[in-house]
């Protein structure tokens, strides 16, 4: 294949799994409309979040994970041996990894439906046995979706070792699909719509997994299984292993991360924890769309370049990067946090989903939505390591930040609630994104002084324009509340924040464009290429 056609191949395949990405994140925000429409912030809500959580936790920590550090990277040095001895040998890699991913999750699961009993007190103060009982049969529900989830990981990994994206791309909307109309479909036939989202979630993650055999099959790499002996002594199933170790450390102080919130969330009262699950999805949405496409365009070409030693045009693309994300997430934070009442009750508000919801939904979103610059920025300086093969400096940046979190949330929470919660997760990014930049440091090479001084001057920039554009937009949103109030959800809500973003978007982009903005230009001329 030629050069040109390899290129557009590459380009092909980045723009449908960009659009896939981007279906799926919407989807997963249609399935927390689905959620708030029937649940609200009920403890029904709480009890459904916790109980999908604790399965996750153990897919991110392990299934995801291990595919992604370890297993592709593997995969693809054994695919370089295309001898017919070469060939067996892969094969017999592949049988004992999906027979040790299968064998450990089994087990995993198995042990997870016995304890449960013992995991969910954790997560509540013990004044409600009603939501504990609800807690614990939900999570027994969807724990078995570890082990389909992390099958159906596998074939994503055989798929994407070969170059084949788009099946695996196209699972997550299937998912978000099937947890949606199991949710509509199953909730007036059972006793509460968080059982029938629960189904949903198991029907959805076995759909992931079969979705994808038939691809697997195609591309001739669906090889069975091997005795368990097998699949622990050979020797690409034991570098897998040896190089998930390190990694878990980091991704384990992440989920911990997760679980502790979650947890203080529960203890807080009713309504808590999901209210933050309902804010986090709404800033997941803008993060998955951009930083984290961002973050993966530019890892390759980080790559090469660190490779390469060019460090001059590392620095200049690593420094385009964070302005390209700044753009992005400051201006939408300020704008967030003059309509962020529109915005929840645009996507929520129900029935269920009432002024009360949206109340302490709009508490956790305000605290979360200051950090979405440095979340955002954390996304794109991570792979600036991994692009030197460094993966210590973002795991101790990590663990460092976790220890930030976990003492603020402790601090906040009682005065603060879900807000508190909230605002701790932001204060640990910030302190994520510090500490990034102070270990890129210690690569002489990196021009960091000149990188960070350049971020905090075009950030003061563009605090500066949003605040300006965010006068008019102030006073065309209050206009439009007052004579819209009353006319249901799309015209109260919707009409005056598209509005009132318009113009926001307008004197913003205004002042860009008078002030010559480089980014924009850069942005605009990739485009057009």
């Amino acid at each position: 294949m030629s050069d040109s056609k390899k290129t557009r191949s590459l380009l092909v395949s980045g723009l449908s799994l960009s659009f896939l990405t981007l279906c799926s994140r919407i989807l997963g925000l249609v399935r927390e409309m689905t959620k708030a429409k029937f649940l609200g912030t009920s403890y029904y809500a709480d009890a459904f979040v916790i109980a999908f959580m604790i399965p996750n936790l153990f897919r991110r920590l392990f299934a995801e994970n291990s595919i992604s550090v370890a297993f592709i990277p593997t995969f693809r040095g054994y695919l370089e041996d295309t001898s017919e001895e070469g060939i067996s040998r892969t094969k017999d890699f592949v049988r004992a990894t999906l027979t040790l991913v299968s064998f450990l999750t089994a087990i995993v699961v198995t042990a997870g439906i016995i304890v449960t009993p013992h995991i969910v007190p954790f997560f509540y103060d013990g004044t409600n046995s009603a939501v504990f009982s609800e807690t614990t049969l939900l999570t027994r529900i969807m724990f078995p979706y570890l082990f389909v989830i992390s099958v159906a990981a596998f074939f994503q990994g055989l798929l994407n070792g070969v170059k084949i994206f788009s099946p695996s791309g196209f699972t997550p909307v299937l998912f978000n699909s099937i947890v949606i109309i199991a949710t509509y479909v199953l909730s007036p036939r059972m006793e509460n719509p968080a059982r029938a989202m629960s189904i949903g979630v198991i029907v959805g993650g076995t759909v992931q997994m079969l979705f994808q055999l038939p691809f697997v099959v195609r591309v001739n790499w669906w090889c069975g299984f091997s005795s368990i002996k097998k699949a622990f002594t050979n020797p690409g199933t034991r570098k897998v292993l040896k190089l998930i170790g390190p990694t878990i450390i980091g991704m384990a102080a992440y989920q911990l991360n997760d679980v502790v919130s979650t947890a203080l969330a529960g203890k807080a009262g009713e309504g808590i924890v999901s209210s933050l699950q309902y804010s986090l999805r709404l800033q997941e949405l803008i993060l998955g769309v951009f930083a984290v496409s961002i973050g993966s365009v530019i890892l390759p070409d980080l790559s090469g370049l660190a490779k390469s030693e060019k460090w001059d045009e590392f620095n200049s693309m690593l420094a385009q990067a964070i302005k390209i994300i700044a753009l992005i997430s400051i201006p939408v934070t300020f704008f967030s946090l003059l309509c962020g009442k529109e915005i929840i009750s645009l996507v929520y508000k129900s029935k269920k989903f009432a002024d009360e919801s949206v109340a302490l939904t709009l508490n956790a979103f305000r605290w979360h939505i200051v950090g979405l610059f440095f979340i955002a920025l954390n996304r794109i300086v991570s792979p600036a390591f991994y692009a030197q093969g460094n993966t210590k400096s973002p795991t101790l940046a990590g663990l460092l930040g976790f220890a930030v979190n976990i003492l603020l949330a402790l601090l906040l929470v009682r005065p603060m609630s879900g807000g508190g919660i909230a605002l701790a997760l932001t204060v640990a990014s910030l302190a994520n994104s510090i500490l990034l930049f102070v270990f890129l440091k210690k690569n002489r090479n990196l021009a960091v002084s000149r990188i960070t001084l350049g971020t905090l001057a075009y950030a003061a920039k563009l605090i500066a324009f949003s605040i300006a554009a965010l006068v008019p937009a102030f006073f065309t949103r209050r206009l439009l509340l007052s004579v819209l109030d009353g006319r249901g959800k799309i015209i109260s809500f919707g009409l005056p924040l598209a509005l009132s973003a318009a113009v926001f978007a307008l004197v913003g982009v205004a002042l860009l464009v008078l002030t010559k903005d480089e980014i924009v230009a850069i942005v605009v001329k990739k485009v057009r290429r």
